[in-house]
């Protein structure tokens, strides 16, 4: 890149769609402190918009808590309620961005995620996987992105204590997205 602002090679000015049919985000919570259940939550919605540098770039993305999955439909059912995200009076979660910079050889796309109804300044450290056009001619970007969270800081506090001591659901939560972009 030819400045520390510079857009990633291959990415073109202009407005992106998420790609919601290839793009996955995930997220990784430590289970009675000895093991991991992993799950999905649908993006819904989503759009870049590349500016001529990073600092005119920006990202939202909606992403949809009723369709979280882990593999269990009680798990699934439980996180659903109102224990958990509460998708009845919280149906959206939003991610909105308000810095894009380079770090290194990636970048950091800073922002403001909502869960829960709360809103907390997140930082996805971010890898751009390039460009390609696919066999229908259109033009897509990837971007591979992931950040940990504090459930406590989301208002996200059920848990119960194991006998041993400790709690079932830990605090800390792994992100991880997968993201398809198709220049509008």
């Amino acid at each position: 890149m030819s400045t520390t602002t510079a857009i990633p090679t291959g990415l073109t000015t202009g407005t992106w769609a998420v790609d919601a049919s290839h793009t996955e985000a995930a997220f990784t919570v430590r289970h009675a402190g000895i093991s991991k259940v992993r799950g999905t939550v649908a993006v819904t919605d989503g759009t870049v918009v590349v500016g001529d540098d990073l600092a005119s770039t920006s990202v939202s993305v909606t992403l949809d808590p009723s369709t979280v999955t882990t593999g269990d439909a009680n798990r699934d059912g439980h996180l659903k309620s109102g224990d958990f995200f509460d998708v009845e009076k919280f149906g959206q979660w939003t991610f909105v961005s308000t810095e894009v910079r380079e770090a290194g050889k990636n970048y950091v796309i800073a922002g403001d995620l909502t869960i829960h109804g709360v809103t907390q300044r997140v930082e996805l450290e971010t890898e751009f996987n390039g460009t390609a056009v696919d066999p229908f001619g259109n033009t897509r970007a990837g971007f591979e992105a992931g950040v940990t969270i504090s459930r406590k800081d989301f208002d996200l506090t059920w848990n119960a204590a194991l006998e041993a001591g400790g709690v079932l659901v830990s605090d800390k939560v792994v992100i991880a997205l997968d993201v398809s972009i198709i220049k509008g």
